[in-house]
Order: C-alpha cells, then sequence, then structure tokens
C-alpha cells in the first residue's frame, strides 16, 4: 500500500482552522478548504512511486482490479476529500449521465474552451456525492415544499418578494419552484440585490424572535449567507432549499439535479470523479441560467440524512444508489482484533481520529494510504478510519 501526500486546495471559502486542528499542525492563516485524496488529474496525491495517477496509468489492472477496470474503465472512478468550509459554497447543481455528456459534446462542438470561464462541461461524467460530518455541519440540500417556502418568505414581509409568494400558492409543485427560481434569477440586479439587503435585514431579525422558533435556525442561516454574499440573488434561491444540520457522523447524499450549497463545518467528501458543476448563485463565477434550468430536478425533496448502517465485521456503511463510489467507517478500540479489509477493488484508507495501524504503516487525523485491489489489508488500534471503494 502506498502512504498518501496530499493537496490542500485554498479555497476563499475554506476555514483557516479545520484542517490544520485535524493535522494537529499550526494554521498558516490562510484559507485551506479542501485536502483531495486519489488519481484527480488536477490535483493528484503523491505516493512514493510517484504522482497516483501516474501509478495507475502504468498499470491499471494491477492497481485497480479487472472488475473496476471492466465496469469503470482504466481510471479511479472516485475523488476522497476532507472538506472544511468557513463560508457557504456556491449554490449548486450536478448534471446526470446522459445530460453531462449531451452538454459536453454541445460545448465541444460549440468549440468552447475547455478552460473558459463559462463552461459548464469539463467532463463527460455525472457527479454524486456524499458528504460525512466530522463537526456539526450546516448545508442546503433540495427544495423545500413550496407551501413552506412561501411560508418562510412571508414572514420576511418585504414587498418584493410577495409575488414570489404568491407563486409558490398558486402553482403545482413543479412549476411553482421552476418559476419562482427563474424569476429570481432573471430579476433585474439592482432591483434584487436591494430585495436581498431587505430580506437579509429581515432574516436577522426573524432568527432572534421567540415567535418564529421553527424557523428561526433557518433565518439565522440565510442571514449568515446574505452576509458573505450581499446582494446576490442566490440568497432568495437558498430560501427556497432545505436547511439541514448534521451531527458527527450523519451524511447527506447529493444525486444529479439536486440544488446544494455546505455552509460550515468539517467534513468528508466522495464524489464521482467529475468537474461538472452548474451554478445558482453565491458565488462570482459564471450562472448559465437556462442551462441551469434543464438540469434542476424541481421536485420537493427530504434532504434524507443517512447514518451508518452495520455491516459484518464491525463496518459501518453509507448506503447510496450509485457504484462509483462506497464509504463506510470502522470506529476501532484498542485491543481487539484486527478487520480484515482486503478486497478485489482499490481502496483509499483515511484516518480522522485516533492512531490506526495498517500494514506497517500508522495513521494520525488526516493521514491516508492507497491500497491497491486485491492487496492483504488489515486495520486495528484506537480510531475512526474511513474506507473509501467502488461497488464492482
Amino acid at each position: 500500500m502506498d502512504r498518501l501526500d496530499n493537496t490542500i486546495r485554498p479555497y476563499a471559502w475554506g476555514s483557516t482552522t479545520a484542517i490544520p486542528e485535524l493535522l494537529g499542525v499550526e494554521p498558516t492563516g490562510e484559507p485551506q478548504a479542501e485536502m483531495w485524496m486519489g488519481a484527480h488529474p488536477g490535483a493528484p496525491s503523491r505516493t512514493a512511486r510517484g504522482a497516483l495517477n501516474v501509478v495507475i496509468d502504468a498499470g491499471p489492472e494491477r492497481e485497480l482490479g479487472a472488475r473496476s477496470v471492466e465496469k469503470f474503465g482504466p481510471r479511479l472512478p472516485f475523488l476522497l476529500k476532507i472538506l472544511a468550509a468557513g463560508a457557504p459554497l456556491s449554490l449548486q447543481v450536478h448534471p446526470d449521465l446522459a445530460q453531462a455528456k449531451e452538454g459536453y459534446e454541445a460545448e465541444e462542438q460549440r468549440r468552447v474552451h475547455i478552460d473558459a470561464p463559462h463552461r459548464n462541461y469539463k467532463d463527460t461524467n455525472h457527479k454524486p456525492e456524499l458528504i460525512c460530518a466530522l463537526t456539526p455541519f450546516d448545508g442546503l440540500c433540495g427544495f423545500r415544499q413550496p407551501i413552506q417556502a412561501a411560508e418562510l418568505l412571508a414572514r420576511l414581509d418585504v414587498d418584493s418578494l410577495k409575488p414570489y409568494v404568491d407563486l409558490l400558492h398558486a402553482h403545482p409543485e413543479e412549476a411553482a419552484l421552476r418559476e419562482v427560481l427563474t424569476a429570481v434569477l432573471t430579476a433585474d440586479r439592482d432591483e434584487m440585490a436591494a430585495t436581498v439587503a431587505e430580506a437579509a435585514a429581515a432574516c436577522a431579525r426573524l432568527a432572534e424572535d421567540p415567535d418564529t422558533s421553527d424557523f428561526a435556525a433557518d433565518y439565522a442561516a440565510y442571514a449568515s449567507i446574505a452576509h458573505h454574499y450581499p446582494g446576490d440573488p442566490g440568497v432568495i434561491a437558498a430560501m427556497l432549499l432545505n436547511h439541514v444540520q448534521l451531527e458527527p457522523g450523519e451524511a447527506l447524499f447529493l444525486g444529479a439535479g439536486v440544488p446544494h450549497a455546505y455552509l460550515g463545518g468539517l467534513g468528508v467528501e466522495i464524489m464521482a470523479n467529475s468537474d461538472n458543476v452548474l451554478r445558482c448563485g453565491l458565488t462570482p463565477k459564471h450562472v448559465d441560467v437556462p442551462e441551469l434550468l434543464r438540469i434542476v430536478r424541481f421536485e420537493a425533496t427530504d434532504p434524507g440524512v443517512l447514518r451508518p448502517e452495520a455491516a459484518p465485521d464491525g463496518e459501518e456503511v453509507y448506503a447510496t444508489p450509485i457504484d462509483e463510489f462506497r464509504l463506510s467507517r470502522y470506529v476501532l478500540a484498542e485491543g481487539s482484533a484486527p478487520h480484515d479489509l482486503t478486497a478485489p477493488t482499490p481502496q483509499i484508507l483515511l484516518c480522522t481520529a485516533g492512531s490506526v495501524r495498517t500494514g506497517e504503516l500508522t495513521l494520525g487525523p488526516g493521514q491516508s494510504v492507497f491500497v491497491p485491489a486485491g492487496e492483504k489489508t488489515e486495520v486495528s488500534g484506537a480510531g475512526t478510519i474511513f474506507r473509501a471503494t467502488v461497488v464492482a
């Protein structure tokens, strides 16, 4: 197996302290948003044998196993991350496989440069995601019921929001959500900036109002979003979504077409290996409204907070409906028998607490290893280790 040396991405929304605290190092004062573990060419993990993507390219079946190569091709099909949000990320949605292929081919035909700021599709893959909280974690996931969104907006008592409240009451669910999101994202920017400012002030006030206790946490979250993104239409769009607060060990699965954003906290994130993102707001980056409206699933959903399901040998699995990744964890007690993790598929093992032994290596918090398919692997010690692999 290979100990991984991983790149930390300094995106502006990253926490300055969460990843350093996990690793037990001094903060640099700069934001540290994501630590990438995998073979993504944008920031591949480094090993004693070379960059992980180069190692895999040199022997795909040896590293990934025949099953994975046959099903997903000669690439590691997932990317594992530590994500540390100190400020809200952009409100976004991801395409399904068919939409990604269609969108990529259309942009290629139009000769949109792959690095162009208005390019939506960097590849032909979908990007389902799973985020598992290591600390209390705030996020937005999926549309609220229109009637609930209407009530939340109505309590703000902002005149310019009242047409949206009426739309949410007057139409069937899909039409209501589509019309309101479209109206928000295509409104006059100056008029929307004034609406957002008024709504933000109302959110801050209602977050402290005991008469709105059922929405108090939601209003506080939206007030915080507006503080980070003053005047952004995405602030109003965010109010259409479910506000979710995860406790450590809880997770969210984010499938195609589901609008979402992470607001704050530290977590383990795993996703299919793709860069395809359609943005809805809370960002200075390009927002392609027509394409976004083609991709979004306009349906109210329960966020579906996931808790790990017990499996044999102490493994706790976060069940998802896709095969490109499978995330689980082991909470190990000192003195207990080793757990055999040998598998015919590639694995990345990540320690998030305590001290875990695997083979001749000892892992502390934030340290990880790549395990080639079929390699004998046992873990023991006292700590928590996440296991990322594929279903093949």
